[in-house]
Order: C-alpha cells, then sequence, then structure tokens
C-alpha cells in the first residue's frame, strides 16, 4: 500500500512539474524564437488584419472563364501561405483582383510574400523532340499550357492488384482537343510537364486519350501525387497581371473582439469547471484540471505548429471543449453507476474508464472522420475550422483517457475511496421515448418546412432567398480618407450609427477595415444601388458628419469562390458517406448510420430554418456554425446508439426493442443535458460579452447545441427502433 501511494504521489508530483513547465512556456516561450508562446499564435484576417494586395487584368478582353481560373490559381497559392487567404474581384468589369492574407508584418516579409504571390510562372507540356529543343536552348513547339487544364487532383487506383500513387487531370474544351491530338502522335513516347523551366514529370503516353480526361500513373509516393497535382493546378496563371497597390490592412472584428472572446472563453470554462465540480465531486475537479491542461497543451499546439487561428477555428475549438467534457461526463456516469450497482470506488473506477471507452472513441472518430475530410477537400476558412477541430478531438481524447484517468487512480490510491465522494447514480425514471417521437417529428418537419416556404417569401420581398453575406454576394467597397486616424473600435462606436442612420444598412451589413499608416478606413457593404440613391446617401452621411479628404468605390465580386462553394458540399457529403459507413460497420447494422446521418441532416435544416426565417447573415461564419452542428450532432448521436448496442447484449430482448431504446435514452438523458448545458454555456457567455459582430454566430450556435440536444434524445433512437421495425416488416414478406 504505502508503495502505491508512492506511485501515486510521484505522478502527481511529475504532472504539476509538467504542468508548470507548459505554462512557463505559453507565457514566455522558449529559445530565440520564442517557441510555444501563446502570443505569437498567428491570427487571421478577421482577427489580426494583414497583407492587402491589389492587381490589375492587363491580358485585353478576358472571359469570365480566364477570371474565374486565375482566382482560383491565386486562391491555391493563396492556401499554401494561410489557408485563411481570400481572393477576389474589383471594379465594375472585374478589371482587378485584390488578394488579402493574414500577416504579422514584424515576423513575415511581406515582399517576399508578394513576389511569391504574383510570380506568373509558366506551366508548359511538349513532346520528346520538342522538349530536346528546350534542352538546347532553342525554339520549341507547345502542346498545352496551364490555361489548358481546368482541374487536377492526387489519389490512389485500387483497381489493381497493387495499390497506384495517380494524378488526375481535367483540360478545358479546347484543352481536350490539343491534348487528344498529342497523345494520338506520341503513343509510346514521353509528354514532359515543364513548371518555370524544371521538368516536373514525364509521364509516357500508352493511348490515344478523349474526352478531357488524363491520369498520371506509376507515381511512387502520394506525397509525391500531391506536390504534382499542386504543382499543375497553381501553375501559370491564364492572365497577365500587374501589381497596382499593396496596404497593411486592420483586422475586420478588431482587437476588442479577440480580447472578449479570450475573456469569455476563460470565464466560461470556469463556469463549465464549477459545474463539473458541483455535479460530480471529486472527479469533477479531477476533469476541471484536465480540462485546464487540455486548453494549455492546445494553446501549445497552435504556437509551436503556427496554425492560424481565425473565428471558424473558434468555434472548432468551441466544439473540441464540449467534446473534451463530454468525455469526461460519460465517464463519470459510468462511475456514478457501478457505485449504484454496489461496486467498490476503486473498482467502479476502473470499470468506468473500460466501459466508456468504446462510446468516446466511437464519437470522436466519427467527428475526425468529417475534419479530416474537409481538410483534404475544404479550402480557405473550412480548412482552418478542421484543423483546430482535428488538433482538439486528438487532445481531447488524450486529455480524458490519459490525464483523467492517471490523476483520478492517483486520488484513489492515496485513499480518497469514499463512495460519497463521487456521487451514485440513480435509477433513471423510464419514459417511452419511442411513443413520444411521433409528435417530435412532426414538430421538426413543420420547422423544417416552414424554414423551406420562407426562402421563396424573402426571394419576392428580399430579392433573396436567404440574406447572403458578402463573402458569397459581394458588394461595393468604398474607400475613405479621413482627415485623422481612427481604430477600429472608434469606426463601430462613432462612423457606423452615422452611416446606419442614413441609409438603409445596418451595422451587420457593413464589414470596416484600417489601412495601417494611413487615414483610410475601407467600408466593405451589400451591393449599393445608384438608381435608388444608396450610395450618395452613403457618401453623404459621411461628407456631412466628417471631415472627408478623399473617398472613392468600387463593385467587388464574392470571397467565397464557386469553387470554394463546391469543395465544402463535396467535402461534406463525402464526409456523411464516410461516417454512415463507419456506423453501419462499427455497429453492425446500417440502420444506425442511417438514423445518424437523418438525425444530422434534421439538424442542420433546423438551423437552416432559422437563418432563412430571422434573416440572418450567411458568410463564412454560415459555413463554421454548420460544421460545428454536424460534429457536435453527430458524436451526441454515437453516444446512445452505444448504449443501445450494450443494452441489446445485456437485457431481456422479451421486453421488446422498444423498451430497450427508451431505457438507453434514459441512462444517457443526463449525460446529454450535462453536456449539451456546459457547452451552451461556453458559447452563451461569450455571446453575452463577445461584440455585435459575433452575435449573430453565437446565436446559431447556441441554436444548433439545444438542436444537438433535442435531435439526440428524440430523434436518433426512435428513428433508429422504426427503421428496424420497417426492416423486419420486409424480412417477413421476402420469406
Amino acid at each position: 500500500m504505502k508503495e502505491t501511494k508512492r506511485k501515486a504521489i510521484l505522478s502527481l508530483l511529475v504532472f504539476v512539474l509538467l504542468m508548470a513547465g507548459g505554462v512557463f512556456m505559453a507565457i514566455n516561450g522558449v529559445d530565440k524564437e520564442d517557441v510555444g508562446k501563446t502570443k505569437n499564435i498567428p491570427l487571421g484576417l478577421d482577427l489580426q488584419g494583414g497583407l492587402s494586395v491589389t492587381y490589375e487584368i492587363t491580358t485585353p478582353n478576358p472571359s469570365n472563364e480566364e477570371i474565374n481560373a486565375t482566382l482560383d490559381k491565386l486562391q491555391r497559392r493563396v492556401d499554401a501561405i494561410s489557408s485563411e487567404g481570400e481572393v477576389y474581384t474589383e471594379g465594375n468589369n472585374d478589371e482587378r483582383i485584390t488578394v488579402e492574407i493574414p500577416l504579422d508584418t514584424s515576423k513575415e516579409d511581406a515582399h517576399a510574400i508578394l513576389e511569391e504571390l504574383g510570380m506568373q510562372g509558366t506551366l508548359e507540356f511538349v513532346d520528346e523532340e520538342n522538349e530536346a529543343l528546350r534542352e538546347q536552348g532553342l525554339p520549341y513547339e507547345v502542346i498545352l499550357t496551364g490555361a489548358d487544364v481546368k482541374d487536377t487532383s492526387a489519389g490512389v487506383d485500387t483497381s489493381g492488384t497493387v495499390k497506384d500513387n495517380v494524378v488526375t487531370l481535367v483540360f478545358t474544351d479546347e484543352g481536350a482537343k490539343k491534348f487528344e491530338e498529342a497523345t494520338a502522335a506520341n503513343v509510346g513516347k514521353l509528354i514532359y510537364i515543364i513548371y518555370d523551366g524544371e521538368i516536373a514529370s514525364a509521364p509516357e503516353v500508352q493511348s490515344k486519350i478523349s474526352g478531357g480526361d488524363a491520369v498520371i500513373n506509376k507515381i511512387s509516393t502520394y506525397e509525391e501525387a500531391e506536390k504534382l497535382a499542386s504543382t499543375i493546378k497553381i501553375g501559370a496563371l491564364p492572365l497577365e497581371m500587374e501589381l497596382l497597390q499593396y496596404n497593411i490592412v486592420g483586422a475586420k472584428l478588431g482587437q476588442e473582439a479577440v480580447t472578449t472572446a479570450l475573456k469569455a472563453g476563460a470565464i466560461g470554462l470556469a463556469i463549465v469547471c464549477i459545474l463539473m465540480i458541483v455535479v460530480y465531486l471529486v472527479p469533477g475537479f479531477v476533469a476541471a484540471v484536465a480540462l485546464s491542461t487540455y486548453v494549455l497543451l492546445l494553446l501549445l499546439i497552435l504556437s509551436v505548429r503556427s496554425i492560424t487561428l481565425t473565428l471558424p477555428g473558434l468555434a472548432g475549438i468551441i466544439l473540441s471543449i464540449g467534446m473534451a467534457v463530454d468525455a469526461n461526463v460519460i465517464i463519470f456516469t459510468r462511475i456514478k453507476e457501478e457505485i449504484a450497482a454496489g461496486s467498490g470506488v476503486r473498482n467502479a473506477v476502473a470499470a468506468g474508464f473500460k466501459k466508456a471507452l468504446s462510446a468516446i472513441l466511437d464519437g470522436n472518430i466519427t467527428t475526425l472522420i468529417a475534419a479530416f475530410v474537409l481538410i483534404k477537400l475544404g479550402s480557405g476558412s473550412i480548412k482552418g475550422f478542421a484543423t483546430t477541430l482535428m488538433i482538439g478531438i486528438v487532445l481531447s481524447m488524450f486529455t480524458a483517457l490519459v490525464i483523467t484517468k492517471m490523476l483520478l487512480n492517483a486520488v484513489v490510491n492515496l485513499g480518497l475511496t469514499n463512495p460519497k465522494f463521487f456521487g451514485k447514480a440513480k435509477a433513471p425514471k423510464v419514459r417511452n421515448f419511442v411513443k413520444g417521437a411521433k409528435i417530435c417529428f412532426v414538430i421538426s418537419l413543420a420547422v423544417i418546412i416552414a424554414g423551406l416556404a420562407f426562402l421563396p417569401i424573402n426571394k419576392a420581398n428580399k430579392g433573396n432567398a436567404l440574406n447572403y453575406s458578402l463573402e458569397f454576394t459581394g458588394g461595393t467597397s468604398t474607400t475613405v480618407t479621413f482627415d485623422k486616424a481612427y481604430t477600429l473600435e472608434e469606426v463601430e462606436a462613432q462612423i457606423i450609427p452615422v452611416i446606419t442612420s442614413k441609409t438603409n444598412l445596418s451595422a451587420a451589413e457593413i464589414q470596416i477595415q484600417t489601412v495601417e499608416g494611413t487615414n483610410q478606413v475601407i467600408f466593405k457593404t451589400r451591393e449599393l444601388n445608384e438608381a435608388a440613391g444608396e450610395s450618395v446617401a452613403f457618401e453623404q452621411a459621411l461628407k456631412d458628419n466628417f471631415t472627408i479628404e478623399e473617398i472613392s468605390s468600387q463593385s467587388i465580386s464574392s470571397t467565397i469562390s464557386n469553387e470554394m462553394r463546391k469543395d465544402a458540399i463535396i467535402a461534406i457529403v463525402i464526409a456523411s458517406i464516410l461516417m454512415l459507413i463507419y456506423i453501419a460497420v462499427r455497429f453492425s447494422d446500417v440502420r444506425f448510420g442511417a438514423s445518424a446521418v437523418i438525425a444530422l441532416i434534421h439538424d442542420v435544416m433546423v438551423v437552416f430554418a432559422i437563418y432563412a426565417i430571422a434573416r440572418l447573415s450567411v458568410g463564412n461564419t454560415f459555413i463554421a456554425c454548420m460544421l460545428t452542428i454536424v460534429g457536435y450532432s453527430i458524436n451526441a448521436t454515437i453516444i446512445i446508439f452505444d448504449r443501445i448496442r450494450e443494452n441489446l447484449k445485456v437485457m431481456d430482448r422479451r421486453e421488446g426493442i422498444e423498451n430497450i431504446v427508451n431505457t438507453s435514452i434514459a441512462q444517457t438523458f443526463t449525460r446529454t443535458i450535462y453536456t449539451s448545458l456546459t457547452t451552451f454555456v461556453m458559447v452563451l457567455v461569450l455571446f453575452i460579452m463577445g461584440v455585435s459582430s459575433l452575435k449573430e454566430f453565437t446565436f446559431t450556435l447556441m441554436a444548433g447545441i439545444v438542436c444537438g440536444a433535442y435531435s439526440s434524445v428524440c430523434i436518433t433512437g426512435p428513428l433508429w427502433f422504426y427503421l428496424k421495425k420497417i426492416g423486419k416488416k420486409s424480412e417477413v414478406l421476402e420469406k
């Protein structure tokens, strides 16, 4: 016993020392570069500001296809620098392209980034004969250029006996004709792909290739395939451009938003820790310590890996904190059940972790699948959200299954084994959730239908079915030079109220940025209708109330390109399919997977209805909010399914599957409430304390959390029961 206590004391001492070292590293950093210092976490354009570059298109009469292709290739280049950059066109005829990249000019070389970003580059396809001429420095004929390539992606071909790393090429209509002629003339020969004078690849032509699609195979590693696909995709810009100007712009949300978000996060976490201690006593205190460890590790990783943090990224962190709390709640609930069943504290703790393991793993793995797909296929803020979410999930599992377990075992080994310090679960009151679900189905369907019904109503009355933000629709950018420099907070407090009082614009429809080292402020709004006098009213409101030296306006395109929208939709669809497959395989029943995905769609559609009915702004934060709800919803669903799976093995089936479902929901009901409550509190504090620009985002997150709790209790389990009931009828008919 003395040896056990010594080991417990030693483990606690090591933990305290490691925590102290982590706190020191987070505050002061290590080595000359201050590695690990939390102040060095790079912030996105919405939280920090960065570099704004404007190019003028010099190619005469560019087509829309060429402009869109240039935007896409520039976005790919920007993604290589920061996943949070934005690319959009300006001017009445889209004659300018603006790129905005999050940047800390004290640490990053803006001029080097400018040079890399605007490099025209040359991507060429040549045959063997012309490659020989090129090597000799002689003129040669090019088969294709980068402008002839529409899209490219890396992949793995599993159709053969051996996996083959490949790159898939999709050509434009004109490029497809050129490529067909070239491959027909070069069967058995090499086609050289050359980027900026260097050979990127030299695949052999196996046959004439028609249809506009081609595959480069026999690539040694997947990483090489990805690199080649990226080189081809971002290769030559279809249009010639000239650098017009560049500025260092201020954050979109301002320092106040960052400061209040951090304060709200700290207060929210403190409240969550207090709730855990009140509800779970000693284990709750251990969970509070583990959660603090989780936050510290997360901050260190963000700093060490220089991961850019944005508003959508903060959403990922909020979700992962909720999942970290959830893992602890699942474990502690199991411990209380074991104590209620007559086990001693030591055995109850061991059994609690063992029985909670499958639910924690399944819930987190399904969310990890979604995060992984979003990282691979998403772009911009979607990738930023998924990155922080993935890191948070891995850390939440580590802190719950390693840190919490180590600390709780140490407490028990030191002699704290009185059951009153751990709590005892009361027998749950089993209600007929399955029967009541029919009413819930009707209510949910009514809400979703109402949301869909508002789409044509909004279209007729407001011009758009949804209240799309600038990120989706584009609008008007007005650059105003004042007689003095204003901070972002001063603009929000003094200038925005004047504009909203004199125009039809609301504060939520106006994005503002300051330009470092100048008196300029950039106002981005929905498109101002000149015929209705909106642009004149906007300018006059400023001129009548402030001293203006110069004012200019121009149209801007959306920052969420069609390519990004397509990527987001494809990523979410693929993630949903993979989650369905995982759940179906893991639970040995496809109806579990189908129920989970239907419930997930339900949650998204209910929140979508809120956006439609309340006319909330649909932009980058909308995407982040929906992705957060997807992750939260699927995790809550898995917990109930795990208990149903367990009870199918231990309960008497003669009592009926319906009773098993009702019992499983009742047994996990308190877990659902506590987890939802703690996550809701985190967001509620941010809603109360946050600046106005965060209100809509946090409001819809709260709606999503409530909806996720509702669907996990009232929809998922009963839905599985009814699908199983239908399946049994089908089996009888087949016989």
